[in-house]
């Protein structure tokens, strides 16, 4: 849609990045605003985004480079241009993960009060993100002929990048409204896993920039079972 925001020169502003960096912002502020309720200061907030943020960009842009090798094996020099797009949530989230457990670890932090104080602002990173993926026309969907134009596609589809916009927003309300709820540590980070999945699973049968695995699904669609599965055994494990 709108891939470059404008140019001064030689330096191209992406519309992909400037969303990456406003979902950055806007999740260290609330995230570090809200940290004090689990006894976590804001300077400790801020280096779990920063690290999280870090692990998570890796992640994502291995997994992407990997599911879409058949492209990047001939444009190697493509793999580091972050601000064209690319990158894949599933690997992301792996990563950011990762990198949040080693940072609780190296703290001496409570792993799950800081799972639960993260995870609605990981679905709001997602949502903001999502829109970077619109104006950048990438993760996009079927043709539908009351669809969105995409002249980079030259065809009207489905705004699958919207359509996440919106579910991983009201997975981030619905997760804020739990965190008021009596609930075990743990659980909204569970609670995230498992809205996640479905909502992921459901608009992957609208997106076409993949190819259908076994049973029609997609990798993205078993990676979402996978999620979930994830989920409940979390569960059991934090009922412990």
């Amino acid at each position: 849609m709108h891939p470059i925001l404008f140019s001064i020169g030689p330096i191209t502003i992406y519309s992909y990045g400037v969303m990456l960096a406003t979902a950055v912002l806007v999740c260290t502020y609330l995230l570090s605003r809200d940290a004090r309720r689990y006894n976590i200061s804001a300077e400790t907030a801020y280096d779990l985004v920063f690290w999280c943020m870090l692990g998570g960009i890796i992640g994502a842009r291995i997994f992407y480079v990997f599911i879409e090798w058949p492209y990047f094996s001939g444009n190697l020099m493509e793999i580091p241009m972050l601000q064209k797009g690319g990158l894949a949530w599933q690997g992301g989230f792996l990563g950011g993960v990762l990198a949040g457990v080693w940072f609780a670890r190296r703290q001496k932090l409570t792993l799950k009060p800081l799972l639960d104080l993260a995870a609605p602002y990981i679905a709001l990173g997602q949502s903001i993100g999502r829109v970077g993926c619109f104006l950048n026309g990438c993760c996009y969907g079927k043709p539908v002929a009351w669809g969105i134009y995409f002249p980079t596609h030259q065809a009207r589809l489905y705004p699958t990048q919207l359509f996440e916009t919106a579910g991983l927003f009201i997975i981030f309300l619905i997760l804020k409204n739990a965190q008021t709820k009596p609930h075990r540590p743990g659980f909204i980070f569970v609670f995230y896993l498992w809205l996640a999945a479905i909502e992921r699973f459901i608009v992957e049968f609208y997106r076409a920039d993949h190819d259908l695995l076994w049973g029609s699904l997609s990798l993205a669609q078993y990676v979402a079972l996978g999620v979930f599965a994830a989920g409940l055994v979390l569960m059991k494990v934090f009922k412990k």
